[in-house]
């Protein structure tokens, strides 16, 4: 089962907001034991809006199936638990700036002389080299500095956010990757290496096709709206009661739509006749396509384009995207329940084979709720134990 092909690795996670802790959740689902290392202020995560009986949400998303401890690394006395931590462990990531871990004597340098089959990932605005691998990052100012918000939102319109953390979210996917891919690595070579995941990296990789066309001709895009810029119809189209996503770029499809629109005759008009004819004439295209797509509802041209094998689907809110049925029957959401936010619905893994997928073996932590267990498990004295969550720790 892939929900166990993890277990027995350890991973500590000194990552915290998203981008990190999605790469360390991810291993976690995997079966992973993921101990998370927070300082004694807790993941920023933790104080995102909107909060469950003053839990954050965003933390509880991106953290199951973790253990939390809190060190403060500032302290000698706490760097050398995390140390002792390090030295016992398979996988350590981190999403410090360059230089930070290298300060508290975690760096890979020196972590991998004590355990050199470590896999250490470093998960970063800029990455571990160049001139700007010092600057800070956030999902936003990545979306800007990539150039994914200068083609994101209507054409003519201001630069538009994805209002979703995909940076975060496909940097924490790139890392799990390095990760499982330096894990197959050392079964051969019984080596670990530093691996990592700059998100300014990660978010050019989510417009592979775009710079590959620009690359190739030099237009510089502008804001692409609802449409996909290298076909067409492969856009949003208004019905009588909402919109529809509609792909008929694929010369059959295109044709099969004429017919269901009942304009055969656009078929044989030379401006649409192939694909780079209605990219020419995209607009005028448009026009024609939305005059007869406003005498029904979107529920009529649903089905009668999925009759001829369109590619459609309704533009959904997340109201109507919950009791769909591809949701639904997917099973996308679990119920966890929490020793302070009480029962949740919270989004799934959707890592699985086919008909299994691994489930929660225990919801987010809360702050430091498992130090005395992990610090217990080191072989620690209860008493050095005491001390160290005495010193700045939420328990007592």
């Amino acid at each position: 089962m892939l929900a166990n092909s993890l277990e027995g690795l350890r991973v500590i996670d000194f990552t915290q907001v998203m981008a990190g802790p999605s790469c360390t959740q991810y291993l976690a689902d995997l079966g992973a034991d993921v101990v998370k290392v927070e300082a004694p202020s807790g993941d920023l995560s933790r104080a995102l809006s909107p909060w469950v009986h003053g839990e954050g949400v965003a933390f509880l998303a991106l953290n199951r199936n973790k253990r939390s401890i809190v060190l403060d690394l500032k302290q000698s006395a706490h760097r050398l638990v995390a140390s002792r931590l390090v030295a016992e462990a398979d996988v350590v990531v981190e999403s410090f700036r360059p230089g930070v871990m290298t300060r508290f004597g975690l760096d890979y340098a020196e972590v991998s002389a004590e355990n050199p089959r470590l896999i250490y990932c470093s998960v970063s605005a800029y990455g571990q080299q160049g001139t700007a691998r010092d600057l800070p990052g956030v999902d936003g100012v990545l979306q800007a500095v990539s150039g994914l918000m200068s083609v994101t939102g209507a054409p003519g319109g201001q630069p538009c956010k994805v209002p979703v953390p995909v940076v975060d979210l496909v940097t924490g996917s790139f890392a799990t990757i390095s990760i499982l891919a330096a894990l197959a690595l050392r079964q051969r070579t019984g080596s670990g290496q530093h691996v990592e995941a700059s998100m300014f990296a990660s978010a050019i990789a989510l417009q592979h096709v775009s710079f590959a066309s620009y690359f190739a001709d030099g237009h510089v895009p502008g804001p692409q709206g609802n449409a996909a810029p290298y076909s067409t119809p492969n856009e949003a189209l208004r019905c009588a009661d909402g919109w529809i996503m509609v792909a008929a770029y694929h010369p059959a499809r295109w044709l099969a739509l004429c017919t269901a629109i009942g304009a055969p005759e656009l078929a044989s008009d030379p401006r649409f006749a192939e694909n780079k004819n209605r990219l020419q004439h995209r607009e005028a295209l448009l026009r024609l396509l939305e005059a007869r797509m406003l005498a029904h509802p979107r529920a009529f041209w649903l089905e009668r384009f999925a009759a001829v094998d369109i590619i459609c689907g309704p533009i959904n809110d997340y109201a109507e995207v919950a009791q769909s049925a591809p949701f639904v029957e997917a099973a996308l959401t679990e119920n966890l329940l929490h020793p302070v936010a009480g029962a949740l619905t919270l989004p799934r893994s959707v890592i699985g084979a086919v008909g299994e997928r691994p489930r929660a073996r225990r919801a987010a932590p809360t702050l430091g709720q498992h130090t005395r267990e992990v610090l217990d498990e080191l072989g620690m004295p209860p008493e050095d134990i005491e001390a160290i969550i005495a010193a700045d720790s939420p328990l007592n």
